[in-house]
């Protein structure tokens, strides 16, 4: 797949939409579906709590949007590929053992104080490390140099996965995690990596009720 943009009759670089191209990877359905999940390359920051409690989550969110776009705009001022920002994602983890989201209707808060949390947004065009430091620089600048500090970059293969589309609020996703489990006991599929979630709606500005959420899980 070419990373460099097509130009349009007035010349100008056309922006490539890399969740466009993604097919099934970002087109999740409201049943669950198998698939295989290539290596990507993510930015990516690590934490623990509550999401809608921590303000170090809201800071994480910050960092990686703010370090992503300078990325994007210093990978267009060199090269002349234009791209979209793809979505915010999240791996989770629970570390209380009494927590199983597959038994419970809707996440209560004290579920999710002890929440392992990983952010990360994919960046989908090759860049070199000097715009990479300038992108980080400018985020640092912007969001804040403590949390953008913390933004590391990480490449991983999930393999095969089985995905589900959530369509609502965050809090009612146990309905639709329960549904992916389901479908893993069905299929003799077993857990075998962190539950995965891809923000397709920006929370900022969109309704809860209105929200789409891919649910991924790695099995074997």
């Amino acid at each position: 797949m070419s990373t460099t943009g097509k130009t349009d009759n007035t010349g100008k670089t056309e922006k490539i939409d890399h969740r466009k191209l993604g097919g099934a990877l970002y087109g999740a359905k409201a049943v669950p579906q198998a698939l295989d999940v290539p290596e990507f390359a993510f930015l990516a920051v690590d934490g623990v709590g509550d999401p809608q409690q921590s303000p170090e989550f809201g800071a994480a969110i910050a960092a990686l949007y703010a370090a992503s776009y300078a990325l994007k705009f210093a990978v267009r001022a060199d090269t002349g590929t234009d791209y979209a920002v793809m979505p915010l994602e999240g791996l989770w983890r629970s570390n209380d053992p009494h927590f199983d989201a597959v038994s419970v209707d809707s996440y209560g808060p004290g579920d999710r104080a002890g929440w392992e949390w990983t952010l990360l947004i994919r960046q989908p065009v090759p860049y070199t490390d000097a715009q990479l430091a300038a992108a980080l620089a400018k985020a640092a600048a912007k969001a804040g140099a403590e949390t953008t500090g913390r933004l590391r970059r990480e490449s991983f293969a999930e393999g095969r996965c089985v995905q589900v589309l959530h369509k609502g609020p965050y809090e009612t996703e146990p309905r639709t995690v329960k549904l992916l489990h389901d479908y893993l006991h069905t299929e003799g599929l077993r857990e075998a990596g962190r539950h995965h979630e891809i923000y397709l709606s920006d929370p900022t500005r969109t309704a809860p009720e209105r929200r789409r959420t891919i649910l991924r899980q790695p099995v074997s």
